[in-house]
């Protein structure tokens, strides 16, 4: 039997956030409801004038081990766990003195937020572990059919205010919250097995534990993937930061698809990586024009000049918000996404007459690092996200020209985004500005020729540009494509076996060339 509606009439409260808790508590003691809790829970309810009954009291059991069994009960996992439909049932609760409970609200011990913490013991870490809130939690969620369940304080507004409708709580809702609670418990478990999985013998902790669980909740489906053939799904990542791509809100526009979404994290990263205001625009994961500029509308025009024939369709990221003169600059051409921090009611209303154009606000990250993953047959990639960023002083001067300050300027942009070009990556720059990228090739020399062909289809003169390589130039002959083309300085990583006779190569030709003593591969 599946109840319909389930009224409360007790509620079983042990929180260890306790947000929203007094207001739950007052709001269901208000329908008659008895409220039963625990330790800190009960303190902080009869604080705030609510009749409350310790569950201590209730079972007739004093907590022991120092709080370690308190809820650990036949009278209170009975009444969480008798089936309603089940009349065996609720005459054995009763005769062992138990009364059904309705709702229970529990949230776990803060063992993800312990753990994080440097200074965190070992013993402090075993203590946080919580055993009576999942097995309650558990036993809830496994009766759904007859207890609503709340582990989330920002689900209580909407269960209070159901039962405030209608007097009961619907089937619907029962459902969905016990789905969140396995998911809840989940998720703890898997913190508790990363955490001691990643301990050796001596104590010490690794970065990378034996076993890991990662947990992540569905925001969308999508159309389909990268291809029609394939299904697609966008998820979000309970460890991320706030401030990613999942967290962008959609202005206006068409759904968002597989590939939309990965070109559009692309130029997100990159346009964050560049002073503001700045624009990249990325069509198929790679940068094909990337700019800063006094204003969004100019960096837009800068970065578009690069190769405009890619960036027909292309995605658009901005760091700064965007206005008018911009939006009517980017609206007078095909494109599929702008992200932008934030939109004025001018740049808004050029962007409504263009209504499938895919319009993302995301305010700018606080520059967390991540954790990037990576599919493979059988297995999973895991390493950490590669946010190093290069300064002036991390450079090292190689030749016997140094860069003048204004190409100095100029490398550290074509640095930063080489960084976003798939490998092998060129980029030539000047003024703050890309002039040519050639991207993904197998051969560096074939980037390096791309990256000047594109600029020169482009109509930019690449006189006096500086370039970057994302990795050593292996030979002379990349470096002399460069030159050829008429870059005056040059920053790579440096480290290849043959560094002496590239840099004899730049020396020859007067040119400067700094290493940074950082790689960027991008696969």
């Amino acid at each position: 039997m599946t109840l319909s509606a389930l009224p409360i009439r007790r509620a079983l409260i042990s929180v260890s956030d306790k947000t929203g808790a007094i207001e739950l508590a007052r709001a269901l003691a208000a329908t008659g409801a008895e409220i039963l809790s625990t330790g800190g829970t009960a303190s902080l309810l009869a604080g705030a004038g609510i009749g409350v009954l310790e569950v201590a009291r209730y079972t007739g059991e004093p907590e022991m081990l120092d709080g370690r069994v308190k809820t650990l009960h036949p009278k209170v996992h009975g009444g969480i766990l008798a089936r309603r439909d089940r009349a065996d049932h609720l005459q054995a609760l009763s005769e062992a003195g138990g009364r059904p409970i309705d709702l229970v609200a529990v949230n776990l011990y803060p063992f993800e937020a312990t753990v994080a913490r440097p200074d965190c013991r070992f013993d402090e870490a075993i203590e946080n572990i919580d055993i009576g809130g999942p097995a309650m939690i558990r036993a809830a969620a496994k009766n759904h059919d007859g207890v609503v369940i709340l582990t989330d304080p920002g689900d209580y507004t909407a269960v209070l205010d159901e039962i405030a409708r209608s007097g009961a709580v619907s089937a619907d809702t029962r459902f969905r919250m016990a789905c969140k609670a396995f998911a809840h418990t989940a998720a703890y478990d898997g913190a508790i097995a990363n955490y001691l999985s990643s301990l050796s013998a001596d104590g010490h902790r690794n970065v990378w534990p034996d076993t890991l669980t990662l947990q992540f909740s569905k925001v969308q489906d999508l159309r389909y993937g990268e291809n029609p053939h394939q299904s697609a799904a966008l998820y979000r990542d309970h460890g991320a930061p706030a401030g990613t791509l999942v967290d962008a809100r959609q202005i206006q526009g068409k759904e968002l698809s597989y590939n939309n979404l990965a070109d559009a994290d692309a130029a997100w990263g990159c346009a964050c990586a560049l002073p503001s205001p700045s624009c990249v625009i990325v069509k198929h994961a790679n940068p094909c024009g990337a700019a800063m500029a006094v204003s969004t509308h100019e960096a837009y025009s800068r970065a578009f000049a690069t190769d405009p024939d890619s960036a027909f369709g292309g995605i658009i990221a901005f760091n700064a918000p965007i206005d008018e003169a911009t939006a009517t600059a980017v609206a007078s051409r095909f494109v599929e996404v702008v992200i932008a921090p934030a939109y004025d009611e001018a740049a808004l209303a050029v962007f409504a007459t263009k209504p499938n154009v895919r319009l993302l606000a995301l305010p700018t990250p606080a520059g967390a690092t991540q954790r990037d993953m990576k599919r493979i047959g059988g297995g999973l990639l895991l390493q950490d996200a590669d946010a190093h960023r290069v300064s002036a002083d991390d450079l090292k001067v190689v030749t016997e020209r140094a860069p003048a300050d204004a190409e100095v300027d100029d490398l550290l942009f074509a640095w930063r985004v080489a960084q976003f070009v798939k490998s092998n990556a060129i980029v030539f720059a000047a003024g703050g500005r890309t002039l040519g990228i050639g991207a993904g090739q197998m051969s560096r020399v074939d980037s390096a020729r791309i990256a000047a062909i594109k600029a020169r289809a482009a109509g930019l003169d690449l006189a006096g540009s500086v370039v970057a390589s994302d990795a050593f130039f292996p030979f002379p002959d990349g470096l002399e494509v460069v030159l050829d083309s008429g870059a005056t300085a040059v920053v790579q990583p440096g480290g290849s076996i043959r560094d002496d006779s590239v840099i004899a190569a730049a020396n020859a030709r007067g040119a400067a060339m700094v290493f940074t003593g950082v790689r960027h591969f991008r696969h």
